[in-house]
């Protein structure tokens, strides 16, 4: 007989404490009824061979030793998983949380897909917010760390798309007119201080915000839909000390102090790069004091899109940005003459979409039109600025397609458009098999930099050093380049892609226009080998 037979009391408390346990997790079931779990995501997995280098060699001086641009794999395989969990409480109410586990290089230890495949630091939180309507009326809030895109339709946003920490408020007054209000702050409490001759820290998390101020207003009529928009913003004189600095001791301002804190940045972006005037690839441009705690940012735009006469389609984007200077920088003229700039940044930018639908595929063209430096850095740039651009026009210079690669270097470029014009022609969304489409663009992009630029620059292959930081590289007048994207997305199932890309540049920049002035410290010119990028890569997308 068990021991509960012998002891009835006993075997009726246990019974108890059961039957306890049950009602309350019952009740917790039912409680938890109330909200409803929905769960979404996507993986990739992704294999690819490239080269996405713009130069083979570089020389500081002719003559001098060559650098080898690329020393990474020609072949990669990578994956990344995208999850989001929805608690939805009703129609008014929600919280979203976005995990994203990934990049992971196989075979890279520190990204854990090394032997054993357990990173410890590979887990990330994108995006994280709750979303409410206020009682009794049609206003919406959505607060927390969420994606953040301004308003923008041919080539996508030049300014701002990307996750940021935001407050966004929309209302919509009827089913033609609505007004969307914004604040982020995309930048706070970074900045490390600097150390007196006492070794005291001093001003450490001091006026090193940024802060965003937008307000929108969509307007949606029969065939036509405009939004018209304005960014205000606030940057503190801090606030990008260290942003891409190189240890304690990177200065961005020179006025003798010893800045505190390693080199940070943010996952999207390169607001050291686009929001000054200061060109990542200038021999100096160190930044001089400031008496301004606060520097002044505004954007403006207008996106336009017209249906009506359907199956054409019609885009025009219009954008304007302008960050107050911060303080002068010094810049070395061909190497020995030291002139101050100004760290001012604003310009234009105007891009535009004609398509026209057919039963087999879309046929369409595209262009766009930025303003570029006027060759004298004391006036400041006059390349738009831009938060964190996300253009689309392209799927290799551009971040067009999946906008993921197996391997880091062929990421798509996020570019802004600044200092750049271009034309292009593309066929989408062709389709003569079931579940079979393919997308074919070509396009040339020019610049609208003035060459005489190039006497301010560190070297002949300075152009380069803005490839990759959402500017792109750094294109006068007398440059080009030539791209091929070709997309090809074969339905597997509903939920699962393959995705293969092929993307080719043409490189032809100017060697005569860089090398004749591109000085180094008044060693003498540099030089640089070109070299054409490419990429072919073939992702597996499931999504849910």
């Amino acid at each position: 007989m068990s021991k509960e037979r012998k002891n009835p009391g006993r075997f009726k408390k246990r019974c108890m404490v059961v039957l306890l346990a049950a009602g309350l997790f019952l009740g917790a079931t039912g409680s938890a009824k109330a909200i409803d779990f929905k769960v979404s995501g996507e993986w990739l997995v992704g294999f690819g061979v490239g080269d996405s280098n713009l130069t083979k060699h570089t020389q500081n001086t002719k003559g001098g030793p060559k650098t080898k641009s690329n020393s990474n794999d020609d072949f990669a395989a990578g994956q990344r998983l995208r999850l989001q969990l929805d608690a939805v409480a009703s129609e008014a109410l929600s919280g979203t949380v976005f995990f994203e586990i990934g990049d992971q290089t196989w075979g890279k230890a520190d990204e854990g897909g090394a032997l054993g495949a357990d990173g410890s630091n590979v887990i990330k939180l994108k995006n994280a917010y709750i979303d409410w309507v206020v009682p009794q009326t049609d206003l919406k809030f959505r607060m927390g760390l969420q994606a953040i895109t301004l308003p923008n339709v041919a080539g996508g946003s030049a300014v701002m798309d990307a996750d940021a920490a935001a407050v966004a408020a929309n209302y919509q007054f009827n089913e033609n007119v609505g007004l969307t209000a914004l604040w982020m702050r995309p930048l706070n409490d970074n900045f490390g201080g600097w150390e007196d001759s006492n070794g005291n820290t001093r001003e450490s998390n001091y006026l090193d915000n940024i802060d965003l101020f937008a307000l929108s207003l969509p307007l949606k009529f029969d065939g036509i839909e405009l939004t018209p928009w304005a960014m205000y913003g606030m940057m503190g004189k801090n606030a990008l000390d260290g942003y891409d600095g190189a240890g304690e001791d990177w200065k961005w301002r020179d006025d003798g102090k010893n800045y505190l804190g390693d080199s940070w940045g943010t996952a999207d972006g390169n607001l050291a790069y686009t929001l000054t005037g200061a060109y990542p690839g200038f021999n100096g441009s160190t930044l001089g004091k400031t008496s301004k705690a606060y520097g002044s940012m505004f954007w403006a735009g207008l996106p336009i899109s017209i249906t009506a006469l359907d199956p054409w389609n019609f885009e025009l984007d219009l954008n304007y940005g302008y960050v107050e200077g911060m303080g002068r920088f010094d810049v070395y003229k061909r190497g020995t003459d030291l002139v101050h700039g100004d760290s001012q940044r604003q310009g234009w930018l105007a891009k535009a979409l004609i398509e026209y639908k057919m039963d087999w595929g879309t046929p369409g063209i595209f262009g766009w039109y930025a303003s570029g430096d006027d060759g004298n850095v004391k006036n400041g740039s006059e390349r738009m600025p831009s938060v964190s651009a996300s253009g689309n026009f392209t799927s290799f210079m551009g971040d067009g397609n999946l906008a993921w690669a197996p391997n880091g270097e062929w990421y798509d470029r996020d570019l802004s458009y600044a200092g750049t014009w271009g034309i292009g022609l593309q066929l989408k969304d062709m389709s003569f098999v079931e579940d079979l489409k393919h997308t074919f663009r070509v396009a040339y992009w020019g610049g609208t930099n003035a060459p005489s630029m190039v006497k301010y620059m560190a070297s002949a292959s300075s152009w380069s050093d803005g490839y990759g930081t959402n500017d792109g590289p750094y294109l006068t007048t007398n440059d080009g380049l030539l791209e091929f994207n070709l997309v090809n997305s074969w339905q597997i199932y509903e939920n699962l892609e393959a995705n293969l890309e092929l993307g080719y540049i043409v490189n032809m920049m100017d060697k005569d226009t860089w090398e004749k002035d591109g000085y180094y410290g008044g060693a003498g010119n540099g030089a640089f080998e070109k070299q054409d990028a490419w990429k072919a890569q073939l992702v597996f997308a499931y999504t849910f």
